[in-house]
């Protein structure tokens, strides 16, 4: 008798998501039946032409812009943000400085970093507490008359943590500042209402909300001063050069309006899951916590720390069960460095080393929580034995979390 095979456990969705079938569909005609350049004058061209204004409208119901032309379409949540912190820079003259977090994505810091080094630009990365919460006073004691743009990221990409940018955003517009946010992660989990915030700029991504991937957008709010990173062609109001991506932008509209007609009820069963998942696993595993803010958190992201183990070992033991998950943000999971995120929150390094992301998605099962409740637990018990670090004493890490108790 043949061993039953069950099928994988996807748990890495704040990575990437699974395309939604009907966005396949969706997008299929446009790559061989309507094929035409947006820009073109024929039936050919307007027929895309109307069904990416179509496309733009959907992303504007989503995120609550006000005009559809507040969107840009970008090839991802990285040329977004690079986008967005480089105008905001140009506009200004005199204003040279820039504020963000530690604890933003590379697509972020990584371009501080280089208009710190080779532009003379000056960053101020404002700390956060041991929940991974923006020390706020730093935030304010960091704004002058000098700062060009104010950069936040909506939610954390690994704790799921949700920064106040409502209230981040008003206090940049007090000393004259433009406000960006990355909301790669928020947009599609999340109820975002750009018309009543203050925001002036937002990055997003397709590929986090079951669309495709090498498609994003920037909302750029109207009235807010612009230089393109990209010349060249007139396509999106001039302000982004090249031939529309028209499949992907497509399937972006169609994953948005499948995102807003079930978020709220998709939000609060992944919530859930979520919680299902983490009190499983701090009852049943010692040595080990839930990161991040207990109150102000994605539904979907659940980061637990486990002490005295490699991340990266259990993400290959994770993996012979056919479980999917990610030791932290997929742009620096190949690093067996502690991420910078979990170094920010000054996570004790014993447990920041083993702590393993779970990003569930609106297709998350209760049976696929409950074969990583089961699996965990021999995965974890079995690395220990091999560690020249663990004891099993029994007692906490010293940067445990008492609110997950």
């Amino acid at each position: 008798m043949k061993d039953t095979v069950l099928p994988p456990v996807y748990l890495d969705n704040n990575a990437t998501t699974r395309v939604f079938p009907e966005v396949v569909e969706a997008m299929l005609p446009y790559f061989t039946e309507q094929f035409g350049n947006a820009s073109s004058i024929h039936a050919f061209g307007s027929e895309v032409g109307g069904a990416l204004r179509q496309a733009r409208k959907s992303l504007q119901k989503l995120i609550g812009a006000e005009f559809d032309h507040e969107i840009i379409f970008t090839s991802g949540g990285s040329e977004s943000n690079n986008t967005a912190i480089r105008s905001a820079l140009q506009v200004q003259p005199g204003r040279d400085e820039v504020i963000t977090s530690a604890v933003e994505h590379p697509a972020i810091l990584t371009l501080c970093d280089w208009l710190e080094k080779h532009e003379g630009v000056t960053v101020h990365r404002i700390p956060v507490d041991k929940l991974g919460r923006l020390d706020i006073d730093a935030y304010r004691a960091a704004l002058s008359e000098k700062t060009a743009v104010v950069s936040f990221m909506w939610a954390n990409n690994e704790t799921g943590t949700v920064f106040p940018v409502d209230g981040l955003a008003e206090l940049a517009h007090e000393v004259g500042a433009l406000f960006h946010t990355d909301a790669v992660q928020a947009v599609g989990k999340l109820p975002i209402d750009l018309m009543s915030t203050e925001i002036d700029m937002l990055s997003l991504s397709s590929h986090k909300f079951h669309g495709p991937k090498g498609l994003g957008a920037l909302y750029l709010r109207k009235g807010t001063r612009f230089r393109p990173l990209l010349r060249g062609g007139h396509q999106e109001r001039g302000r982004r050069a090249g031939t529309e991506n028209a499949p992907a932008i497509i399937g972006l509209g169609k994953a948005a309006e499948m995102t807003l007609a079930t978020m709220a009820e998709d939000s609060a069963r992944m919530a859930g899951l979520r919680d299902r998942l983490e009190k499983g696993l701090v009852q049943r595993i010692g040595h080990c916590f839930v990161t991040g803010d207990p109150h102000d958190r994605l539904p979907n992201t659940a980061t637990v720390a486990f002490e005295y183990i490699e991340g990266e070992a259990i993400l290959l033991k994770l993996n012979q069960a056919g479980i999917a998950a990610s030791s932290g943000s997929a742009c620096t999971s190949g690093s067996l460095e502690p991420s910078h995120v979990l170094r920010a929150m000054d996570i004790p390094f014993t447990a920041a080393h083993g702590a393993i992301r779970f990003s569930l998605s609106r297709e998350t099962t209760e049976e696929e929580i409950d074969r990583v409740l089961d699996a965990m637990p021999g995965i974890i018990s079995g690395l220990r034995e091999m560690s020249p670090f663990w004891s099993g004493d029994g007692a906490q890490p010293d940067g445990f979390n008492p609110a997950y108790a």
